[in-house]
C-alpha cells in the first residue's frame, strides 16, 4: 500500500537532501520516499533510492510501534521534508519517535543519515551497534553528526536495552576486514514475529519495486542492448532493466555480461541518438549475452532468500564460525517475516530458510542448500578478493567449517 501522498500537492523542496555530497550517489539531492504499512498499525517501511551509474536499488528504514506507545526507527533513511512528514503522520497517531537504531558500523549509506535524522526528532534516543569506526580517520560519533548526549552503544545483552519488552536482538561482529570492520544487528520484533536485517539477507523481486518506478529512466537505460537503442517505456522494458540492474548490483560483473573496450564504447557513443548529460553523453559500456535472463532467474529463484554475494565473497568468509553462531541464534527466534534494508520486503520466510542461506560457510551442514548461486557469476568478486589479499589490504578468508 503506497502512502506517499498526492505528488501534485508536494513541493519539490520536500524531496531535497542537501547533504548528498557526503555520499555523492544517485539520485543525489532529490530523494523520493514511499511509505508502506506492512503490519496494520504496527510496522511501516520507508523506501528511498540509491545507486551508481543508474544501478538503482531501494534503501529502506523500518518503523515499529512499541507496546507502550511511541515508535522505534531501524536504519534511518534521508530525513527529507517528505520523509519527515510521512513519519510525523504516524507520530500523531502512535506517539513520538523514542528510539533510532543504527544497526551497522560499515555501511556509510546508512550511517550518513543518522545524525540529520536524529536532529529531526530531538527527543529520540539513538542506539548504535558496537565497534563504530570511520575512514580515513577514526572520529568520535559526535564529530560524525550524531548527538552526543543522546547516543548510546547497544548493550551486548539485549535484555538490558530499554526496548527489551518489544525486541530481542543479536549482534554479528565486529568482523575485522583490515582497513575497517563489518557488523550487523538483527532485530526481532516479538509481537509481529518479524525479523529486521540490514545487509546480510536479500530477496530479489521479479518486478521493479515501486520506489524504482517513480522515475523509470534508470530502468530504461539498462534495458538497452546497444548504445544507439531507443527504448520505449513499457512494463516489459522496465522489468528487463530492473533484472539487469539486479545482476549488476549483486555481482558487479555477472558471467552473462561482456564489457566492450573503451574505444568501442566511445565509437558507439558517437552514434547514440541521445547524447545528453543525463544519458552519459551516449556512453553505454555493456553487452549482455542472449542467456542473461537465465542468470537472473537463478538469482531470483521464486523469491528465495540468500546472502548477498559481496558478503559471501569478501566479508562473512573472514569469520565463518562467528557468523554461523549468529545465524544459529537468529534462527532460534520464531519469525515469519523478514524486512531487510535492500531489495524486496517484507519477505515471508522461516528460521530454517534463513539458516540455509549461510551454508556457503560450511563444508557439511544439517541445513542443505540445494540452490547455490552460480560460481561463474562470482568471478569478479573472487578476483577482487584475491587482489586485496595479495596486497595485504584484507585478511585472508578462513576455511569453511
Amino acid at each position: 500500500m503506497v502512502e506517499s501522498g498526492d505528488i501534485e500537492q508536494i513541493h519539490p523542496q520536500d524531496f531535497s537532501w542537501r547533504f548528498w555530497p557526503v555520499v555523492p550517489i544517485y539520485p543525489y539531492g532529490q530523494r523520493r520516499t514511499i511509505r508502506k504499512e506492512v503490519v496494520k498499525d504496527t510496522i511501516w517501511t520507508f523506501d528511498q533510492l540509491q545507486g551508481i551509474f543508474y544501478v538503482v536499488v531501494p534503501i529502506r528504514m523500518t518503523v515499529v510501534k512499541l507496546e507502550q506507545g511511541g515508535l522505534l526507527v531501524y536504519a534511518p533513511v534521508a530525513p527529507t521534508g517528505e520523509c519527515v512528514r510521512l513519519l510525523n503522520e504516524l507520530v500523531a497517531e502512535h506517539g513520538d519517535v523514542k528510539y533510532i537504531i543504527l544497526p551497522t558500523i560499515s555501511g556509510i549509506e546508512h550511517k550518513v543519515f543518522v545524525g540529520p535524522f536524529a536532529r529531526s526528532f530531538p527527543t529520540a534516543q539513538v542506539f548504535v551497534s558496537p565497534g563504530q569506526w570511520s575512514f580515513p580517520i577514526n572520529l568520535p560519533l559526535s564529530w560524525l553528526g550524531l548527538p552526543g548526549k543522546r547516543t548510546h552503544i547497544l548493550p551486548e545483552n539485549s535484555q538490558e536495552a530499554p526496548f527489551a519488552e518489544d525486541f530481542d536482538y543479536a549482534i554479528l561482529g565486529p568482523i575485522d576486514l583490515g582497513l575497517g570492520k563489518f557488523a550487523e544487528v538483527a532485530f526481532f520484533h516479538k509481537r509481529s514475529h518479524t525479523l529486521l536485517l540490514t545487509d546480510t539477507i536479500v530477496s530479489v523481486p521479479a518486478e521493479p519495486p515501486a520506489i524504482v518506478q517513480l522515475d523509470p529512466y534508470p530502468l530504461l537505460y539498462h534495458a538497452k542492448d546497444k548504445a544507439f537503442d531507443m527504448v520505449a517505456d513499457t512494463s516489459a522494458n522496465r522489468r528487463k532493466g530492473w533484472q539487469r540492474i539486479t545482476l549488476f548490483s549483486l555481482y558487479f560483473s555477472p558471467s552473462v555480461l561482456e564489457v566492450p573496450t573503451w574505444s568501442e564504447a566511445w565509437r558507439n557513443a558517437q552514434t547514440a541518438p541521445e547524447r545528453s548529460r543525463k544519458a552519459y553523453f551516449g556512453f553505454f559500456p555493456f553487452q549482455w549475452q542472449e542467456n542473461w535472463q537465465e542468470s537472473f532467474n537463478i538469482l531470483q529463484g521464486n523469491g528465495r532468500i540468500f546472502v548477498a554475494p559481496i558478503l559471501q565473497s569478501l566479508i562473512l568468509n573472514r569469520a565463518p564460525q562467528e557468523t554461523i553462531n549468529w545465524a544459529d541464534k537468529v534462527a532460534s527466534w520464531d519469525f515469519q517475516w523478514i524486512i531487510p534494508c535492500h531489495f524486496d520486503a517484507p519477505i515471508k520466510a522461516t528460521p530454517q530458510q534463513f539458516r540455509q542461506a549461510f551454508t556457503f560457510l560450511e563444508k557439511c551442514s544439517l541445513f542443505s542448500n540445494n540452490y547455490p548461486l552460480p560460481e561463474d557469476d562470482f568471478k569478479l568478486l573472487r578476483n577482487i578478493d584475491s587482489g586485496l589479499n595479495k596486497l595485504g589490504i584484507v585478511p585472508p578468508a578462513r576455511e569453511k567449517l
